[in-house]
């Protein structure tokens, strides 16, 4: 149905959603540089880069570092009475993952972050002092390439040809993005499904085989985005070229004739959909980045803090509209 206020066709059942995220009629807006916005042979092109060294020794270093920088937080909790893992730990370990991940310093992590708070995101923001940021770094490893994701993505070619300065960092932005806000978001609500089911939470403590399920299943009931916009760039059916359609996410994933019960969180839901990160050519890159910090966050929490739980009282509320998520997560760490 086509909403006036919102100036938007809407989108919501599950099979609809999964379609138009999927169909190269209905492109991503606004302009960007990311993986999301690169259009036809262009962007299968640079997909086929990316997805490569998404393995290896990027994704070695990546696993490392998302696990050593979990534990770090993390240990930082155990002395405390009380503790907001939204603000001390949810906040912060995506963009040091990213951070690792790309080779650059780990002090930089705070500047990295506060982009991601003003402009930098997945869906391609872009923060006018990453270039610049991004541009050294980018002739160092094009000078001498080690082991890491941008080194990766400096030494990468399509079509027999190295990828501009520009699509690198385009790139590493998108990555980046991607290990920053939203995937904060997902992880908070990731950590106060758990918390508000002990009984499924003490399940995936001794069977942490099942924390991808449990991160699946969150995504699904609690996606950190709820709404992403694609523009039509032909007729689809009675949606008119030119006109912006907004797939609604959560609405989407609780969608009653695909899943069953679907308000309820299930750890064990055979099928919870893929939804959150994209579907089909506009799958999101950063959905690697973003479950390895769910797994590793959470075993390093339920390592280090076994009595992890809820400030007596409180109960996550998410808010938002568009982005969504719980603000804090006040627990007793000990």
């Amino acid at each position: 149905m086509y909403d006036e206020r919102f100036g938007a066709w809407l989108v919501s059942r599950y099979a609809d959603v999964r379609a138009a995220l999927a169909d190269p009629r209905l492109v991503a807006l606004p302009p960007g540089r990311t993986l999301t916005h690169l259009e036809g042979g262009t962007h299968s092109a640079h997909r086929a880069v990316v997805s490569p060294v998404l393995g290896g020794a990027a994704l070695a270093a990546l696993t490392a570092g998302v696990a050593r920088t979990a534990y770090v937080l993390a240990r930082r909790l155990a002395a405390r009475r009380e503790a907001d893992l939204v603000a001390e730990f949810c906040q912060w370990l995506p963009t040091a993952a990213v951070v690792t991940a790309l080779g650059l310093p780990y002090e930089d992590t705070a500047r990295v972050h506060e982009w991601c708070r003003t402009g930098l995101d997945h869906l391609g923001g872009h923060h006018p002092e990453l270039d610049s940021f991004l541009c050294p770094y980018i002739a160092r490893r094009r000078a001498r390439p080690g082991d890491d994701l941008l080194s990766a993505l400096c030494t990468a070619h399509v079509d027999g040809r190295p990828l501009s300065d520009e699509a690198v960092a385009g790139l590493a932005g998108s990555l980046l993005g991607a290990g920053g806000e939203a995937t904060a978001r997902g992880l908070a609500s990731f950590l106060a499904n758990l918390l508000d089911h002990p009984g499924q939470l003490r399940i995936v403590r001794a069977r942490p085989a099942l924390a991808a399920g449990a991160w699946a299943e969150s995504l699904r009931r609690d996606p950190p985005l709820h709404i992403v916009l694609r523009r039509a760039v032909e007729p689809v059916g009675a949606i008119p070229a030119g006109a912006t359609v907004a797939c609604l996410l959560g609405s989407a994933g609780r969608d009653a004739t695909r899943f069953a019960d679907p308000d309820r969180y299930d750890v064990f839901r055979t099928d919870p959909g893929q939804l959150a990160h994209g579907s089909g050519r506009h799958f999101c890159a950063g959905v690697l980045l973003a479950r390895l910090t769910a797994e590793h966050g959470l075993r390093a929490l339920l390592t280090v803090l076994p009595d992890l739980r809820w400030v007596p009282g409180f109960r996550p509320v998410p808010e938002g509209l568009v982005s969504r998520s719980p603000r804090t997560l006040p627990v007793r760490p000990r």
